[in-house]
């Protein structure tokens, strides 16, 4: 019997990748994978679109979200897994993030009008989006394509990077709420690539606040790296993940299924998720 793979990192049109559901499960097909999880950026809208796309495969689609949160001041990316995508409470705060998502767009866009950039309108953005999870990556492709920039990341030096021009900082939940969040809709929490982010003194302080594992497998992350996290994730007893962090276009260098973990960290969370909630 062939091993049974999976990818929990992977965003859709309804956050900021092009990849509309249809596009995601295809790849995940051609890829080998049995299983997969939908990790939009503060939107769980692209969740059913996709596991009806994926019943042509028999492809299992668990629920994903990547929340926006801080700590100590700095951006915290924390998944969500396995959670109720019913939970009013969960929704509510969600739409409330979605919400903040537009306002702080039509403020960028205000600011670069103060540099000349005036033929951007808010709902030409927010149509780039297939939900309320507007973000950067849809302003970078509107500067390119009117010709503002050459590419997204002069677009982002330019203007949208921290500190540029027409940059306005985004809502974030601190990590102990959005962890809180994802446990009260029955979810399990997971630190999104620590080994990007140059952070890891704050995973200690995050298991205290109830951090359940960490994403140990990530796109172009070498064997000593992967086996660093491992280690810190088996020193403080807690759940591991992967993925490709699959964007479509809007990110190179990956694609659905080019990061692929053992089926059994799936079911270490299921039955990690059973047992805490019978407790």
């Amino acid at each position: 019997m062939m091993m049974k793979l999976a990818d929990l990192h992977i965003h859709t049109h309804y956050s900021d990748s092009t990849s509309p559901p249809e596009e995601v499960i295809e790849q995940a097909h051609q890829n080998g994978l049995n299983c997969i999880a939908i990790t939009d950026h503060d939107t769980i809208d692209g969740i059913n679109p996709t596991r009806q796309a994926a019943e042509k495969y028999n492809i299992e689609v668990i629920t994903g979200v990547e929340l926006s949160a801080e700590k100590n001041g700095r951006d915290v990316h924390i998944l969500g897994y396995l959670f109720d995508h019913s939970s009013k409470k969960f929704l509510t705060q969600l739409e409330i993030m979605q919400e903040t998502r537009v306002t702080r767009m039509a403020q960028m866009i205000e600011k670069l009008k103060k540099f000349g950039v005036n033929n951007i309108e808010l709902k030409e953005v927010c149509d780039l989006a297939k939900s309320k999870s507007v973000g950067r990556p849809h302003l970078a492709l509107l500067l390119k394509e009117k010709g503002w920039v050459a590419d997204l990341k002069v677009a982002f030096d330019k203007y949208l990077a921290e500190g540029a021009a027409a940059y306005v900082p985004k809502f974030k939940l601190a990590t102990e709420d959005a962890i809180k969040l994802i446990h009260n809709a029955g979810g399990v929490a997971v630190l999104a690539h620590p080994m990007v982010m140059n952070m890891d003194e704050i995973i200690s302080p995050l298991v205290k606040e109830g951090l359940d594992g960490l994403e140990v497998y990530y796109t172009n992350t070498t064997e000593t790296v992967i086996n660093f996290y491992k280690g810190l994730a088996e020193k403080h007893n807690i759940l591991m993940t992967g993925g490709s962090d699959a964007h479509g276009k809007a990110k190179k260098n990956t694609f659905v299924g080019k990061v692929k973990i053992p089926y059994e960290l799936v079911e270490a969370m299921k039955n990690y998720k059973e047992k805490r909630n019978h407790v």
